[in-house]
């Protein structure tokens, strides 16, 4: 096995996983035009629920994973509707919806180390067979074949809502102007709410699949957010091409660029991309949506 293929099997992967997160970020960013920070908190909602009910209480897996997806959702969904929504009705600023979700964020993240503790927890255990798969002399594991596919398939799958169902251009409609949307009778807070949970869950998956890839911490949010945002404004914040495409060029430069220094060097790496493109490109590659 050369060390090129798996730096490239690694670097798809890292991809994939920013793109789980960035897509959730980038649908909710389009519905609302704000950056939602408590995005980070909720994908590790998904692994702690499954963690909770698989490895702790003994469910099947497939029902865990099922309720980890609606869970993060269903967070979404209520931050949105006890959080959000009364400060978009009082015309808050964005600055103010920004400091609510950091709140949010902050919060959320206490109550998960408060029930399971700050300790590394991890979804896979003795009794799950391990299977790795050679791809262009790269080896990467069954959970990192999964996450890329789902990756791939949940892209896809949003492009086809946005281009193609009434859904998907009701919520184009609200992202170019919601008050224009509300007067032709879209119920915007009604279709923001959805999108919340349709994009919570998606956070929710990934933060499943990193559970059982490398682990589960209270804290690891923080740094699924930054990658996930980082992506989106590489690729182009709200652009659903964009942000899988910002995603997986991050995957690359992080582990390309790291191939002869220290992996400490990752998130400077990551940082450095998005200062460059602030400066340069803030629309990102494919342009804010």
């Amino acid at each position: 096995m050369g060390i090129i293929p798996q730096i490239i099997a690694n670097s798809i992967i890292a991809g994939a996983i920013y793109a789980l997160v960035a897509l959730g970020f980038n649908l909710i960013y389009r519905a609302t035009n704000f950056f939602n920070l408590a995005h980070g908190a909720v994908s590790v909602v998904g692994g702690y629920i499954v963690f909770g009910l698989y490895r702790l209480l003994g469910l099947p897996l497939w029902i865990a994973i099922i309720c980890g997806v609606l869970g993060s959702g269903v967070v979404g969904y209520v931050l949105e509707k006890i959080l959000f929504l009364p400060l978009r009705k009082r015309k808050s600023s964005q600055m103010v919806l920004i400091v609510a979700s950091l709140g949010a964020f902050t919060i959320i993240q206490a109550v998960i180390a408060i029930i399971f503790s700050s300790q590394f927890q991890t979804l896979f255990d003795s009794s799950m067979e391990t299977k790795l798969y050679q791809i262009g002399g790269g080896i990467i594991t069954q959970v990192q074949l999964i996450i890329l596919i789902a990756a791939l398939l949940i892209m896809g799958t949003l492009a086809w809502v946005k281009e193609r169902t009434m859904f998907g251009k009701m919520v184009s409609a609200i992202s170019d102007d919601a008050v224009v949307a509300r007067i032709v009778g879209i119920n915007t807070n009604k279709l923001i709410g959805r999108v919340f949970f349709i994009g919570s869950a998606i956070a929710g998956f990934a933060g499943i699949m990193i559970g059982f890839d490398t682990g589960l911490e209270p804290t690891m949010g923080m740094s699924l957010l930054m990658k996930g945002v980082i992506a989106a404004i590489v690729g182009g914040v709200g652009n659903i091409y964009g942000g899988v495409l910002g995603a997986f060029l991050l995957g690359f430069a992080e582990n390309f660029g790291v191939w002869q220094v220290s992996g400490e060097w990752k998130d400077a790496i990551a940082f450095a991309i998005l200062i460059l493109f602030l400066i340069f490109r803030p629309k990102g590659i494919l342009g804010k949506k």
